[in-house]
């Protein structure tokens, strides 16, 4: 088993990631979040920097915790309450926090979005949907029926997928941004895309499909974005020797 220090791994991770490059809101804090002592030889991936997700890493062994939503999303805070729980936890348990948010989401080789992608059988054809100046999602070509795409998703995500129906009956051309991104049903409706899959979506994201003529599909926040965590553990693992486990801690949504 093989082992590397926080500051090393981390640093190799920014430069995978593209962490500096990559814009993202203030409160995703991308890179190291929580800093440990001695080398790292087990890694745990979660998609939330939860409490649970710091317990069930410390439960199970690992020195660092990747995930996609880390903890400082609420900005400059007091360290009290549960952002004090989290914290003290970690320390105690001498665990590393990782975060990564969209530098994880539109990577082409772990990202969220090109893994989700591929899994669903969508030839990756470009870049889709842009934030700050960077494209975040991917657009793709297929050819399904809408209700197989459904069915299809609820197979791979393990759990019933939103179809909202307002495109044609069969897909060919679709994006996906997962997590929560229904802001783009009007552009991918507008760039003459048949489907948007994301995870979520507020209730006026319905009339937006529907009107706009475009099927939308939401596998949930939660579902959609483990693609990523799984990939970059299983990658930093494999490069460096070391052990790695998903801690699955579904939220529902």
């Amino acid at each position: 088993m093989g082992q590397i220090e926080v500051r090393a791994l981390a640093a190799y991770l920014d430069e995978y990631l593209r962490t500096a490059q990559v814009p993202d809101s203030a409160g995703a804090v991308n890179g190291l979040q929580v800093e440990s002592a001695g080398p790292i030889r087990k890694v745990g991936a979660a998609v939330d920097g939860s409490l649970r997700a710091i317990e069930q890493a410390a439960a199970r062994g690992c020195d660092l915790l990747l995930v996609h939503h880390g903890l400082f999303w609420d900005g400059t805070q007091p360290v009290t309450g549960r952002r004090y729980r989290k914290l003290k936890r970690a320390l105690e348990v001498n665990l590393a926090v990782y975060s990564s948010h969209i530098p994880l989401d539109l990577h082409p080789e772990v990202g969220n979005n090109v893994l989700l992608a591929r899994a669903l059988g969508i030839e990756v054809r470009g870049g889709f949907g842009e934030y700050k100046g960077v494209s975040i999602g991917v657009w793709g070509e297929l050819d399904l029926k809408r209700e197989a795409l459904a069915a299809r998703m609820d197979e791979l995500l393990g759990a019933r997928v939103r179809m909202i129906a307002g495109g044609p009956d069969v897909v060919r051309r679709v994006a996906v941004v997962t997590g929560s991104a229904s802001e783009l049903i009007g552009r991918a409706a507008a760039e003459g895309l048949d489907a948007f899959v994301s995870g979520e979506g507020p209730h006026h994201s319905y009339i937006d499909a529907m009107e706009a003529g475009i099927n939308v599909y939401y596998g949930g926040h939660y579902a959609t974005e483990t693609f990523g965590v799984i990939a970059l553990a299983r990658h930093v693992a494999g490069r460096f020797g070391l052990e790695w486990e998903f801690i699955d801690l579904p939220t529902g949504f």
